[in-house]
């Protein structure tokens, strides 16, 4: 993708893997109207064409924050309306995000607080530097989160430490994220891009209407009864058995080679 944003920096470090820089490090990589409108447009134009696009990473720029949340300088004097106008675009830009077929990776680099954690939680799984830090902090501001906060949270560390995390405001590290469950792996500070796109290109290699298919099932898994969801995955199962690539996966397997997917 070669298209240009004012507050995000694309980078497409192979064929199809991209990683996607949010880019404002003066504001601490804050979300103003600009960055939401950016993400909203970025995640629909995947959402349309994904190209040769098989796997995104997410991460912020600098080494101090990977989102600091809304930027509460340009909020400041906003009357009602046009605070919740803005909201509406936030909104949009999140479920865009859960929207995008392909696997995305949050690499959290620095502090994620407010918007900046529900902005890794929408993404499929979390590796996060030794220096990350979280936080759900709309209730000392006299809101609640309203990027998916309340939802994925609970989703991934369970209703009663979601709870305690959404009513203190208080923040957590890498490591207390990893023990509840919603950080899948703390990397040396130094090394969290290099290991998320190790785990982005192996994702990558693999089939991509399987892996587009499994992301879509596992992520509907909470959403319906145990009877349903295995239709579902049947489904995405047998629609895959006439692929190419399931012929190609085979083929490679017996020839003891690495199978070349086409997306067919």
């Amino acid at each position: 993708m070669t298209k240009m944003y004012e507050t995000l920096k694309l980078e497409q470090v192979s064929d199809h893997v991209l990683v996607v820089y949010i880019n404002r490090p003066e504001a601490r990589n804050a979300m103003n109207t600009q960055m939401g409108l950016d993400l909203r447009e970025l995640w629909q134009e995947i959402y349309v064409d994904q190209g040769d696009l098989r796997c995104v990473v997410v991460t912020g720029t600098g080494d101090k924050a990977f989102c600091a949340g809304g930027d509460l300088k340009e909020r400041n004097g906003m009357s009602d309306a046009q605070w919740q106008r803005q909201h509406a675009i936030f909104e949009q830009a999140v479920l865009a995000l859960l929207q995008v077929p392909v696997p995305v990776i949050a690499a959290v680099n620095g502090a994620a607080f407010g918007g900046g954690t529900e902005i890794a939680l929408c993404c499929d799984f979390i590796y996060a530097a030794e220096r990350a830090r979280f936080a759900l902090t709309e209730i000392t501001l006299g809101i609640i989160p309203g990027a998916m906060g309340t939802q994925n949270l609970p989703r991934a560390v369970g209703d009663r430490r979601a709870k305690e995390i959404i009513l203190t405001g208080l923040p957590f590290d890498a490591d207390d994220g990893l023990k509840w469950g919603m950080v899948n792996k703390v990397c040396e500070n130094e090394r969290l891009l290099e290991e998320t796109l190790a785990t982005a290109t192996r994702i990558a290699e693999n089939a991509p209407l399987s892996t587009r298919r499994a992301k879509r099932v596992v992520s509907l898994a909470r959403e319906v009864d145990i009877h349903s969801g295995y239709a579902l995955e049947l489904e995405a199962y047998n629609r895959l058995v006439p692929t190419e690539d399931r012929l190609e996966g085979v083929r490679a397997f017996n020839e003891k080679r690495r199978p070349d997917f086409k997306a067919r």
